[in-house]
């Protein structure tokens, strides 16, 4: 049998975009996943659904499974032939025990890579405006294991450390940080040396804790500060107040949920994630096509027949395309007819196609479609609808009712999607997640069947319209609705809520 091939992949420290390129491209085609504790969720949404999942978590004095049984896991995985990404926080061979996991591998002549990552030692320290070298403080940079076994002094080399004037980061030291902070000052440190704690960097729990060499572990403990974080001493530290940059953006301390179909990227969580919001990005729901029934070869073999051909979303657009290669129809048959598009996003779509559309109605929705669309019927048209299985009833009654003669055929069925790496409803329990963005109906029903027995009331709703507000309504959720149907007001809806300027709609 082939042998697989491993993939040692830093995640980097939390935020998606600090996942490189090529770590992205590995994690999306892997068979089998083996991951850490410290991966945030934003690169847990990325693991293929088809992928197996295995967790190996290591946090503190808890250890999930033994180091020799995690090289035992990669092994055998490999063995098998598949594409084995080991996914681990930070850099695989910064702390790591990269180099343990490979050793196995290479004795048995399994074919592996690296894909460094961005570690936190300079990542988390620059999220906090914090350079680890400026060429006025220092000129050389430490990254030391904080970590020591319970009971035991540390064999660390204190007094070189402080000699070398250089900044100190240390990683896994918050148990020992009066130790570490003891060492430094018994071997010569100057009490007054700026230092920092800096908790969950790059992530909406950021914090940071700034003191000196000789207060820091008590600022620490007043200020409750949570695990994984890290402890930065030097002269640099003194620039974070003027080098702070992340915390000033508007979003900065918000994790947003964003749902979405299935296999679609989200433009939404690009433009929440440039104001500086945490994104959790989870799929609710995902389109199928149907299968191409007769009804279907009828329509699509005498489309120059209708006068108005009507998309309700960006998906219909890209099936009814499909459909007219599967089936093999002209495009050309479109010729004479007019195109109707729901909203922005469908109309985009459609403009990639070569197509641009005919009629957007001014507030982007079914209804709204309708009557637009029932204003331009003058009796007789015939119209297509291509579009889901369980559509908008209002937008064919009401042409229907204006004379025309509506084929509303079935294209694609939506089917409700669960993540089981990301436990949503925990999130929302202890507050952790602290919006849900909505951009249909059927997305907010996708996240209901996804974390059945919330309390939806403990959710704020960002909807982009009054469908998706009802259906968030009907939950029970605080709801909050954009003023227009488009991403841009989508956004800023987010931000007036985040500031309290927003006020929650009455169902």
């Amino acid at each position: 049998m082939k042998k697989g091939k491993v993939y040692l992949v830093g995640a980097g420290c939390g935020d998606l975009g600090l996942l490189t390129i090529k770590g992205q491209d590995v994690l999306t085609k892997a068979d089998v996943v083996v991951y850490d504790s410290l991966i945030g969720d934003s690169i847990l949404g990325l693991i293929p659904a088809t992928a197996r999942i295995i967790f190996v978590g290591k946090r503190s004095s808890n250890h999930t499974m033994p180091q020799e049984d995690i090289n035992q896991i990669l092994l055998e995985e490999a063995l098998k032939g598949y594409k084995v990404v080991r996914l681990k926080g930070g850099d695989p061979f910064l702390f790591g025990r990269g180099g343990e996991e490979l050793e196995l591998l290479a004795e048995n002549d399994i074919p592996f890579e690296i894909v460094p990552g961005v570690t936190s030692s300079i990542a988390v320290p620059a999220y906090n405006g914090i350079p680890v070298t400026h060429r006025e403080c220092c000129s050389s940079l430490h990254i030391i294991t904080g970590h020591k076994k319970a009971g035991q002094a540390y064999d660390i080399n204190f007094k070189a450390l402080v000699d070398t004037q250089g900044t100190l980061v240390f990683l896994m030291g918050i148990t020992g940080l009066r130790d570490i902070m003891d060492g430094l000052l018994a071997n010569g440190m100057d009490p007054d040396m700026p230092a920092a704690v800096l908790q969950q960097g790059t992530t909406a729990a950021q914090r940071r804790v700034t003191a000196t060499v000789s207060t820091l572990a008590g600022e620490v403990e007043k200020a409750h500060i949570e695990t994984p974080a890290i402890i930065v001493v030097g002269k640099v530290v003194a620039l974070s107040k003027q080098f702070a940059w992340y915390e000033n953006l508007p979003l900065f301390g918000w994790k947003v949920l964003v749902t979405r179909p299935k296999g679609h990227s989200s433009v939404t969580s690009e433009k929440l994630r440039e104001k500086g919001a945490e994104v959790l990005e989870i799929p609710s729901i995902s389109t199928v096509p149907m299968p191409d029934s007769k009804q279907m070869k009828q329509v699509f073999s005498k489309l120059s027949e209708y006068r108005w051909v009507v998309f309700t979303s960006p998906t219909g657009v890209d099936v009814f395309f499909e459909k007219l290669l599967n089936l093999k129809a002209d495009i050309r048959a479109l010729g004479s007819a007019k195109i109707a598009a729901v909203g922005e996003g469908t109309a985009k779509k459609l403009k990639e196609r070569g197509i641009i559309a005919d009629l957007i109605p001014e507030t982007y929705d079914g209804d709204s479609l309708g009557s637009a669309l029932a204003s331009k019927v003058r009796g007789g048209e015939k119209i297509l609808i291509p579009r889901a299985e369980k559509g908008n009833a209002s937008l064919v009654r009401q042409l229907k009712e204006a004379g025309a003669f509506v084929t509303d055929l079935p294209t694609y069925c939506t089917r409700f999607e669960k993540s089981s790496l990301v436990d949503e409803r925990k999130g929302f329990e202890q507050g952790k997640i602290h919006c849900a963005v909505f951009t249909s109906a059927s997305t907010v029903k996708g996240f209901a069947e996804g974390t059945k027995g919330l309390d939806y009331s403990l959710v704020k709703a960002a909807c982009i319209g009054k469908q998706t507000k009802a259906a968030a309504d009907a939950l029970g959720m605080q709801t909050f609705v954009a003023e227009k149907a488009t991403i841009d007001s989508l956004v800023e809806l987010v931000e007036e809520m985040k500031n309290g300027k927003k006020i929650q709609e009455e169902v």
